[in-house]
C-alpha cells in the first residue's frame, strides 16, 4: 500500500422488495408497485416483532386484563 487510500466506488442501490436497481422518484424502492406492497405489508403487521414478556411484567398486571364491568358499562 504505497499511495493514498482509493474510496471504493458506490454500489449501485437495490430496491429492498426485489432486488432491481432503485429509481429516484421512489427510493429506496424500484416503482411504485414495491412501494405499495411494502406498506401493505407494515399495514398487515408483517414486519412486526414477537412480544417476549418477563415475569416480573406479568406479575405487576392485574388479573382480569381491563377495565371492571361496572366502569365500561358506565354503571357506578
Amino acid at each position: 500500500m504505497d499511495g493514498p487510500l482509493e474510496p471504493r466506488p458506490a454500489r449501485p442501490r437495490r430496491c429492498p422488495r426485489c432486488g432491481r436497481p432503485v429509481v429516484e422518484r421512489f427510493r429506496p424502492f424500484c416503482s411504485a408497485s414495491c412501494r405499495d406492497r411494502d406498506l401493505l405489508d407494515w399495514l398487515d403487521g408483517r414486519y412486526a416483532l414477537p412480544a417476549v414478556e418477563s415475569e416480573q411484567e406479568e406479575a405487576a398486571e392485574p388479573r382480569g386484563g381491563g377495565p371492571s364491568r361496572a366502569t365500561a358499562s358506565g354503571e357506578d
